[in-house]
């Protein structure tokens, strides 16, 4: 069985992005090349494929994401936002409205490398 790799979205030197340049059958081993465009999901990092998943699979109802990850409704809600903002379908932040968090989650999503000090900060102004 022929072994994938996940695909690369930046060129490792530039931090560009990349495109697909060939794309071949294992079966057949014909080739297309060409310039075709990365697909607007291999945006998504490891996790934020699985909170996807996860998503689809309770139909989006983020009290389902919430008992099958064990993490609380706001951060299930960060998630998906931030799910949105790296596929470019999220709103500019002057037109959402934010959810209040509570400390105790904004401290875990810290603990757990979701959000750097800086936005641990500013979710702590806009806390309830």
């Amino acid at each position: 069985m022929t072994q994938f790799y996940p695909l690369p979205t930046l060129d490792p030197i530039s931090g560009e992005p990349l495109y697909i340049s060939e794309l071949s059958s294992v079966s057949t081993g014909i080739s297309i090349r060409g310039k075709f465009a990365l697909p607007r999901f291999s945006q998504l990092n490891a996790d934020q494929i699985q909170f996807l998943e996860v998503f689809l699979r309770n139909r989006g109802m983020l009290n389902g994401v919430e008992k099958e990850l064990g993490i609380s409704y706001p951060t299930a809600r960060l998630r998906l936002d931030a799910v949105l903002t790296a596929l470019g379908l999220r709103e500019t932040e002057e037109s959402v409205v934010e959810t209040p968090i509570s400390a105790s989650d904004i401290l875990d999503r810290l603990e757990n490398g979701e959000i750097d000090p800086a936005e641990a900060k500013r979710l702590f102004s806009h806390s309830a």
